[in-house]
């Protein structure tokens, strides 16, 4: 296979690996929170699995190329812990309790769009509203939204399904008398909102500190510490969370610090050098609809009306979003850099700042 195409689909292939891990997260997850697992200590153990495995791995490869530590980046990566071990690992499964699995993965959906207005914002994005291509990424984002608000306000007939119907009745009832969706949705937008900044922030924290393996196990390590004096806190009268047992609960733990902190950090970042923190998450879509067809055989979901319509328009909002963004890599070099002058009103070079490590979020 020629070489050039090989490093075209690289980061297609990574972020297509990335989705497929979340999805077999997302179903494990909420297996396990079902059986009572804690969130807060889901949160600390996993970042602890994740800092234990990584961690030797970066001391061995990066211990040449391991910049100094500084105090910009420090107070970055305890942020970087805040933001995503912390705040967005614990409200995103308190929304998953609340909801279903697919539910879940379909409302993270939102992460592309909050992701876009972000990065527009803060000039990380390229956006110039009289061309076509970016007209697209923002009708695409707006369409991405109301696709959420559909899955979440509207219900309809359930969609029947073979396999769904096997579940004994009064646990599905029971189930239900549990589940919140408006409450799930807003603890799982919340936590893509958080979780959107990290990407940011760490594709900016990235250029001052490019040693990926080193920022990914200080993160895992912070947000364990972060996670752990929260956890204290919040539940200091229950140490029965602390336990860990031969069951679901330590398949989550392990999965998700291996696959889902470990990997999806330091892959994310690789890809967030070349493609930007909008293109790592456009592809959600796939991660919902591997969890919407494997948690109705695993976990008996039953799929209804609203959802299905929901993640089509959802599925519509962010294909314009990526398309938009393949013409934005095509874009000759002058358009790109008049585009930016219009945006800022100077011809300020943002992509000099930021090697140089100078604060953007």
């Amino acid at each position: 296979m020629d070489s050039k195409l090989v490093k075209q689909l690289k980061p297609y292939l990574a972020v297509i690996f990335l989705q497929c891990g979340f999805a077999g997260f997302t179903i494990i997850a909420k297996f396990a929170l079902d059986q009572g697992m804690s969130h807060y200590t889901f949160s600390v153990y996993r970042n602890v699995i994740a800092t234990v495995v990584v961690a030797p791995f970066a001391l061995v490869f990066e211990r040449k190329i391991r910049p100094k530590m500084t105090f910009s980046v420090l107070y970055k990566i305890i942020l970087l812990a805040l933001l995503e071990p912390v705040i967005d690992q614990n409200v995103y499964y308190v929304g998953m309790k609340y909801t279903t699995a697919t539910f879940t993965s379909a409302m993270c959906n939102v992460l592309p769009a909050i992701t876009f207005l972000l990065a527009w914002a803060l000039r990380l994005e390229r956006v110039n509203v009289r061309r076509l291509h970016s007209q697209a990424k923002i009708v695409g984002t707006l369409v991405t939204v109301g696709g959420a608000m559909i899955m979440t306000l509207v219900n309809g007939s359930v969609i029947g399904l073979p396999w769904t119907k096997t579940k004994p009745g009064s646990q599905i009832t029971d189930e239900k008398a549990h589940q919140d969706p408006v409450k799930g949705a807003l603890m799982i937008t919340a936590g893509c909102f958080c979780w959107s900044i990290f990407y940011i922030l760490q594709a900016t924290t990235l250029k001052a500190y490019p040693a990926g393996l080193s920022l990914t196990s200080l993160i895992c390590m912070a947000g364990a510490l972060e996670g752990a004096v929260l956890t204290l806190v919040v539940e200091r009268s229950n140490a029965a969370i602390w336990s860990i047992g031969w069951d679901s609960q330590l398949l989550a733990y392990v999965y998700g610090g291996i696959i889902c902190s470990g990997v999806t950090y330091y892959v994310s970042g690789v890809v967030m050098k070349e493609k930007g923190p909008v293109f790592v998450t456009s592809f959600n879509p796939l991660n919902m609809i591997i969890v919407a067809v494997t948690s109705s055989f695993v976990l008996f979901e039953q799929l209804n009306v609203g959802k299905i319509t929901g993640a089509m328009v959802i599925i519509v909002g962010l294909y314009l979003v990526i398309w938009g963004k393949s013409k934005d890599e095509s874009e000759p070099l002058s358009d790109q850099t008049e585009m930016i002058d219009q945006q800022k009103g100077t011809p300020t070079n943002l992509s000099a700042d930021v090697a140089s490590g100078d604060d953007v979020v």
